[in-house]
């Protein structure tokens, strides 16, 4: 239990309440930061805030360093793109192609599907990508945010990615805890069986596919989306994009728009982060196989663990950090290759455009390190410790996992990290599980649990790291993405509650309660879009024109 008690909430909730109220979030963050530091040195805290915050920089063994450069090198990127006149040539493309909104919806959700290997890189990439050609549909900027942030993480918890490897470590860290590793089953065969037990992101995934197919919006996005189709402004009048192409970099070169020009630098993006990912993975499993004595032939070492196994533990050795700053450099490189080999730019015009995509980045990288040492802020004051000793072991057995739920989830929304929240839950209720059931029969609901309500509560947090990149490579206010989202992912989150009550209270399996949760959820946004469009006098399908009621657009309802 932490020392500091009650008073451990109070920075984080502090900086979500006044940036959901006053809309500024960098404000909002660096007094959540002070106002833990007052508590932690019981003094005016100046020095301890500013300790945290460079601690923010510099933490995670230079982690953050390589996202903070990663993030600047993609402005840069982006830059160059829209400069190049790359972002012109693909809106032209699309809309010779991408007919409807509903088309334009789909499409950015299968891509945040295939780009399931990280989410930084996901929200970049489907971001900046989707951007211009949204917009010419007159999508909203909350709603693609939305697209993005719901896919990216979802997708990477149970994808081959960085995360999984992560979340290996941590229930193989809570078994080895528990002192009992050679009667438990493996960290692997833990985790595949909590697959259908991590709703949340399976129904996420799902919600968005509806949300977009049905078109369909209720809460705010249902303003967002009618504002964007009838004005055709897809921010709010008065909203702070974190990132502004447009208005920051000028008019592109569109004498030439050329496909590759947007199409090579992602590419390459993809390939030599990926790439990267792989080779340093490589070179890391190999060495920690021979330091154990076991075979570092990959084929002799998938003889005795199996191929899938072999796979995760190499992507989890690999340096995904350091891969996507080599991959967003050479994005950066080969967009001015381009603009040079084709008479674009000079070489000076291309190093002037990579500064201005520094400037872009300039309040995301802010945000991204006061959320950061606001997390710290979090750990020191054992925000975590707290809320989780706050619950207890006095609970039923059938509502365990959806104590474990509601704990992650709020770990999650206060210190804005699903992974930070994992390293704390996942231990502790691995622990609380054995101790109350004597067996590992519940291990796999319980480590969905966890992982559930850590990406819920980071989808529902504006000092978030993947909220702060997805309204930036979206260009989105942070602020409206988090308003808007937050009813989407609540919707998720109570058919999630429900089909663990149907599971803890009736047995009811996975196979069962996924599909149901489905059609739950689809009933749901229909449902609720038309009662908040009768209550908003506002169409619930906020881009549909008279002309556009057709008896087939009503069968896609």
């Amino acid at each position: 239990m932490s020392e500091f008690g009650a008073l451990s909430l109070v920075p984080p909730l502090l900086a979500i309440v006044l940036a959901i109220v006053t809309r500024r979030p960098m404000l909002s963050l660096f007094l959540g930061v002070w106002s833990g530091a007052v508590i932690y040195t019981e003094s005016l805290g100046i020095a301890q805030t500013f300790d945290w915050i460079v601690g923010a920089i510099i933490a995670d063994e230079g982690f953050h360093v390589q996202i903070l450069l990663f993030t600047i090198l993609l402005g840069s990127g982006v830059a160059l793109i829209w400069r190049l006149g790359g972002a012109t040539a693909v809106r032209n493309w699309a809309t010779a192609r991408l007919e409807t909104q509903r088309t334009v919806g789909l499409t950015t959700w299968v891509l945040g599907l295939l780009m399931f290997f990280d989410d930084y890189a996901n929200t970049a990439i489907v971001g900046s990508t989707m951007r211009e050609i949204s917009d010419q549909f007159r999508i909203s900027r909350e709603k693609l945010s939305y697209i993005v942030d719901s896919t990216a993480a979802p997708v990477a918890t149970i994808g081959l990615s960085s995360w999984v490897a992560f979340q290996l470590s941590l229930i193989a860290a809570g078994y080895d805890d528990l002192g009992v590793e050679e009667e438990a089953p493996t960290a692997f065969e833990t985790f595949v069986w909590s697959i259908p037990y991590n709703t949340y992101s399976l129904l996420a995934i799902a919600m968005v596919g509806i949300v977009v197919y049905t078109r369909r919006d209720f809460g705010e996005m249902l303003d967002a989306e009618h504002r964007a189709w009838t004005t055709g402004k897809v921010s709010r009048e008065d909203a702070q994009p974190l990132q502004e192409v447009e208005k920051d970099l000028g008019e592109p070169i569109d004498d030439r728009p050329m496909l590759r020009t947007f199409f090579a630098p992602v590419v390459v993006l993809i390939a030599v982060t990926l790439a990267g990912a792989l080779w340093t993975g490589y070179d890391g499993w190999t060495a920690e196989q021979a330091e154990e004595g076991a075979p570092t032939a990959v084929g002799a070492a998938a003889g005795e663990d199996g191929w899938l196994q072999v796979l995760v533990d190499i992507v989890g050795a690999g340096d995904f950090a350091g891969a996507l700053v080599w991959g967003s450099f050479a994005m950066v490189a080969t967009a001015i290759a381009i603009g040079v080999a084709y008479d674009l730019f000079d070489l000076g015009d291309g190093v002037d455009t990579v500064i201005d995509g520094f400037r872009l980045m300039v309040t995301a990288v802010t945000i991204l390190v006061l959320a950061w040492a606001i997390s710290d802020v979090a750990s020191a004051l054992e925000t975590g410790d707290y809320v989780a000793g706050a619950v207890g072991d006095a609970i039923p057995i059938a509502l365990f996992p959806i104590a474990i739920l509601l704990v992650a989830a709020f770990i999650a929304f206060t210190m804005g990290s699903s992974w930070a929240t994992m390293g704390i839950v996942t231990p502790l209720a691995i622990e609380l599980a054995y101790s109350l059931t004597g067996s590992f029969d519940l291990m796999p609901v319980v480590v969905g649990a966890v992982f559930s309500g850590a990406i819920f509560g980071d989808h529902t947090s504006p000092i978030s790291d993947t909220s702060v990149l997805s309204s930036t490579f979206t260009g989105a206010d942070l602020i409206d993405h988090v308003r808007t989202q937050i009813y989407y992912a609540s919707t998720v989150m109570v058919v999630v509650i429900v089909c663990y009550l149907l599971y803890g209270y009736l047995d009811v399996s996975p196979v069962f309660f996924l599909p149901l949760g489905v059609a739950l959820l689809y009933a749901l946004v229909r449902g609720l879009s038309e009662l908040d469009g009768a209550r908003k006098g506002l169409d619930p399908i906020a881009s549909r024109t008279d002309a556009e009621r057709t008896d087939g657009d009503r069968g896609g309802e």
